[in-house]
């Protein structure tokens, strides 16, 4: 069995939960930008969590099935169609051989994802079928979807109903406006004045167009202003640069103290910026769905709140699971 692509979209990947483990030696973690809404997509179709889906990042693909399936199409609103009749996100559809699956245009959020049940069947490379694009890496053939590209599905998924669907406060999606990211100060809090620090909470930042997997700028806030220093041995001249260090995810970094990046899943993984605190891994999902010129503030915490945070994020993806059980 397989899909044929008939027309790609903006930015269509094969993805999955990622591949750990090689961070440090520059590969990121890549896979969904949306985590939970990626796994709620396999457990409708009866997927392990972790299987391959396809991520449509603001325009959704045209699928043609070449055999019968159970799809799902969880994370942003984009309304999927068969044969031109509209289905429901967020809950599971039966598709037969030789139907087409398109999508009307985006409502809310900025990545769909849609499994198939058995999983998009692609290669396995250093643990994962994610595509890290800018590696040429995983995924099929290490790059976006092309019209014309035909992918293998699996068989290993458990038959299920159709209509199963995932209730609204289940889905984790943001819904505050100004959308909240919380976020620890980093090891180079220090290298801003109190008050810039302070602004830097207090300003109401946007998502900026250039915004993708490697990271998400905001702009909109005021400029940082640094504490005088003798730049050290190895660090640039601009106030912003430090001698070269790693990157975690979720790194905000501040380039020459105006416009805010936060890495995501296909950063790279060192350099020369300082980080001015890191956005905590309970709140990565709904960076992944924000739209450019989305209002956004950053929320102080402390390890406590991120820790409680983490563990309400697994607790409603097992909520979600018992829901479908």
């Amino acid at each position: 069995m397989a899909i044929k692509i008939l027309k790609p979209g903006l930015a269509t990947t094969v993805q999955d939960l990622g591949r750990p483990g090689y961070y440090h030696i520059g590969i990121p973690l890549s896979g969904g930008m949306d985590r939970h809404a990626l796994a709620a997509a396999n457990l409708l179709v009866g997927n392990a969590e972790g299987a391959a889906v396809l991520e449509a990042v603001f325009m959704g693909p045209e699928i043609e099935f070449t055999d019968d399936a159970t799809v799902a199409i969880t994370g942003a609103e984009l309304p999927p169609k068969l044969d031109g009749t509209p289905q429901e996100t967020w809950t599971s559809f039966k598709v037969k051989r030789g139907q087409k699956l398109s999508f009307d245009f985006l409502r809310q959020g900025a990545r769909a994802y849609i499994a198939v049940s058995g999983g998009i069947d692609v290669p396995v490379v250093l643990g994962s079928r994610s595509t890290y694009t800018l590696g040429a890496l995983g995924g099929f053939k290490g790059r976006k979807l092309e019209a014309g590209d035909e992918l293998p599905i699996g068989t290993d998924a458990t038959s299920v109903k159709e209509g199963r669907t995932i209730a609204k406060e289940l889905r984790g999606l943001p819904t505050t406006m100004p959308t909240e990211l919380r976020a620890m100060p980093g090891l180079y809090w220090h290298r801003i004045t109190e008050q810039a620090g302070n602004g830097f909470l207090s300003d109401t930042w946007k998502v900026a167009p250039e915004a993708d997997r490697i990271g998400y700028r905001f702009k909109g806030g005021k400029p940082l202003a640094f504490v005088p220093r003798e730049p050290p041995f190895g660090a640039g001249s601009d106030p912003s640069n430090i001698t070269d260090a790693c990157y975690p995810y979720g790194s905000i970094q501040v380039p020459g103290g105006t416009e805010p990046i936060v890495l995501h899943r296909d950063a790279v993984s060192g350099g020369g910026y300082f980080m001015v605190g890191t956005v905590i891994s309970a709140d990565m999902d709904l960076i992944g769905q924000l739209q450019p010129n989305t209002p956004v503030r950053f929320v102080k915490v402390g390890m406590e709140e991120a820790l409680a945070a983490r563990h309400a994020r697994a607790g409603l993806l097992a909520r979600l699971r018992s829901s479908l059980a």
